[in-house]
Parts: structure tokens; C-alpha cells; sequence
């Protein structure tokens, strides 16, 4: 489980009870001077941060989102000598909940998005490659779910499916759920939501290239001195997974998580990762640790994919379970 807590402190257009504007009401291009769609949207602060660039609703359930990829990431940074990281794709694919509950289903700011679940499953690796030019990716929104409370969107389950160049690329699935601010300060800790709650001092990384990383900066796990087990480390003023202020530990910090463990386990310092799948049980508080564990799976299938199963436990309770996969050879 993994909320956003960002506020914006201004009425937006966005910010409305009633349905959105009919699909013929539309212009052919809602941003067409603007490089991504507003930074709200997508309940980033960083324009920097935002991927997305365009949407268009195809019908009540069917949306046309585009985004761009930049060659140079600050943290998504290109795996296996030159190609675009799966995880990139995956928070685009975690940006659209945003945009589609503000902008077509009249989420007002300040709503609280729960994510339950997030995944993405790399169709054809040769196609992220990166390339001389920022990529240009479409992605074809299928809400399989859409639940209703009194009128307003409570929850979004959607498939993704990715195209660049006109090729299928990706898949990936999301799910979340919103509340209000008084729904969300009920089921929340109080003392998390107050400015004096404070996250465990951070804890030292592990070697950035055991776990596929250059940085020791965008290292989200710090060993604890046996093998595939490891406690989240939680670096709060990170520019990228900590774009800005929340009450617990992101999903994609989870994420990140699930993957530098698979890198570690498999022993793989750059590998791109087929799959990344990731189930969010339970909200991961920022000042009591969480302990990461990995588990190497299908050992014993000569010629099978890698798979490895991550999960996460604080205070002794399941809070997150996911699966990384990697080809059996080469990246």
C-alpha cells in the first residue's frame, strides 16, 4: 500500500466535482505549447519529474496517453549498456492513475491515491533501446475496474499497453484507490501526519554495484550482514523518489527496492529486468525499519527466465511482495 500525500495550494481547473468536459467538447490537444501536461496532474513538484505529455479519452473507459523519456535520467538511468530501465515505464505507467482521476474523473487535489498494486512486463527489450532523441512512447488505457462512492471515483484498476515507434513495447497493470483528507487522517497515524514526525536516521548503502547502481545515492538498500536480506534504506530528501513531502515510504521506492535485490541476488551489477510486479500490503512507515528479503526462484529450469521473489516486512507484518524476472543470459 503506498498513498500520495501531495497538497497543492492552489485552486487548479482540475479541481471540481463535476464530470469532465465531453469527449467532443475536446480540443484535438489540451497542452499543445507545453513540453509535459502541468506538474499537478501528475502530483509532482519537479517539472523535471513529469513523463507525461498528452491524453485522450477514446471512450469511458478507453484513454490515449503519451509521454517522453529522456535520454538522461536522473535516476532512471539507461541498464545493460543503452537501453531505457523498465522502471521508467512502470512510474509512467504510475503517473497516468493521477492524471486520469483529476483530469477525467474529477478527483479533487488533495485526495489521497492508495496504490495496491503496480507492474510492468517488458514485451520486446530490443525496442528500449536508447536512442539520439528523448523517446516518444503511446500508451493505450484500458480501465478494467472503475469504482464509484456517492458519486465519485473511489478506485481504478487499468491496463497499460506501450507502443514506441508503433511497436509494442511494455504492458503493465496499476491499481489504486482514493480518500478524501478526512477519510485518509482516519486511517492514518496521527502523529505521522504532523511536521515533528521524523524517519529513522539513514542507514549506510550497500555497494551501488552490487545492486546494479552507480550512485551510492540512489541505493535503497543497506546490507545487514546476510546474504539476500536486507533494511530498506530511506533517503527522504532524494530529488527523485522523495519529489515531496509524504507520510511513508513510496511505492516505487519498493520497487527500486525489488530490483536492486534481484540485481544483488542474481549477482548481475546491469541486467534489465523483464518484469518488475510489485503488491503493496501495507503502508511502509518512514521511522521504524523494514527489512527486505529476496528469494531466488525456478533454480532447477535450465534455459528459464530468472525469477526472484522480493518481500518486505516491519514490525513483523507482510507490508510488500514482489516479483523481478531477468532474462537467463546476457543483460
Amino acid at each position: 500500500m503506498s498513498a500520495s500525500t501531495f497538497h497543492v495550494g492552489r485552486t487548479a481547473v482540475y479541481d471540481r466535482a463535476e464530470p469532465a468536459t465531453a469527449p467532443e467538447e475536446r480540443h484535438e490537444s489540451r497542452f499543445p505549447s507545453l513540453t509535459t501536461v502541468p506538474k499537478e496532474l501528475v502530483h509532482r513538484t519537479s517539472e523535471e519529474q513529469v513523463l507525461l505529455t498528452d491524453w485522450r479519452r477514446q471512450d469511458d473507459a478507453h484513454f490515449s496517453v503519451t509521454a517522453q523519456w529522456p535520454r538522461s535520467h536522473a535516476f532512471f538511468t539507461p541498464v545493460a549498456g543503452g537501453y531505457y530501465d523498465p522502471l521508467i515505464c512502470a512510474e509512467t505507467i504510475r503517473q497516468i492513475a493521477y492524471l486520469l482521476g483529476h483530469a477525467e474523473f474529477a478527483v479533487p487535489f488533495g485526495y489521497q491515491f492508495v496504490l495496491w498494486d503496480l507492474s510492468v512486463n517488458v514485451v520486446r527489450p530490443q525496442r528500449l533501446r536508447v536512442g539520439l532523441a528523448p523517446a516518444i512512447v503511446e500508451l493505450d488505457i484500458t480501465c478494467v475496474e472503475i469504482k464509484r462512492r456517492a458519486g465519485r471515483l473511489s478506485g481504478l484498476d487499468y491496463e497499460a499497453v506501450v507502443r514506441r515507434d508503433g511497436h509494442v513495447v511494455a504492458t503493465g497493470r496499476a491499481s489504486i484507490t482514493c480518500a478524501s483528507p478526512a477519510v485518509y487522517q482516519r486511517i492514518r497515524p496521527e502523529h505521522v501526519l504532523t511536521p515533528e514526525h521524523r524517519p529513522l536516521p539513514l542507514t549506510a548503502p550497500a555497494a551501488p554495484q552490487s545492486v546494479a547502481r552507480l550512485s551510492p545515492t540512489d541505493v535503497v538498500l543497506s546490507p545487514r550482514g546476510q546474504e539476500n536480506r536486507w533494511q530498506l534504506r530511506v533517503d527522504t530528501h532524494h530529488p527523485v523518489l522523495f519529489d515531496h513531502w509524504v507520510d511513508h515510504v513510496p511505492g516505487m521506492v519498493l520497487m527500486e527496492a525489488a530490483r536492486q535485490a534481484a540485481a544483488s541476488t542474481l549477482g548481475r551489477p546491469s541486467f534489465m529486468p523483464l518484469t518488475v510486479a510489485g503488491e503493496f500490503k501495507r503502508y511502509v512507515e518512514l521511522d521504524a525499519p523494514c527489512i527486505i528479503e529476496s528469494e531466488r526462484l525456478y533454480q532447477d529450469v535450465p534455459g528459464a527466465e530468472e525469477v526472484v521473489r522480493v518481500t518486505g516486512h516491519q514490525n513483523g507484518e507482510l507490508t510488500f511482495s514482489g516479483i523481478v524476472t531477468a532474462p537467463s543470459y546476457g543483460c
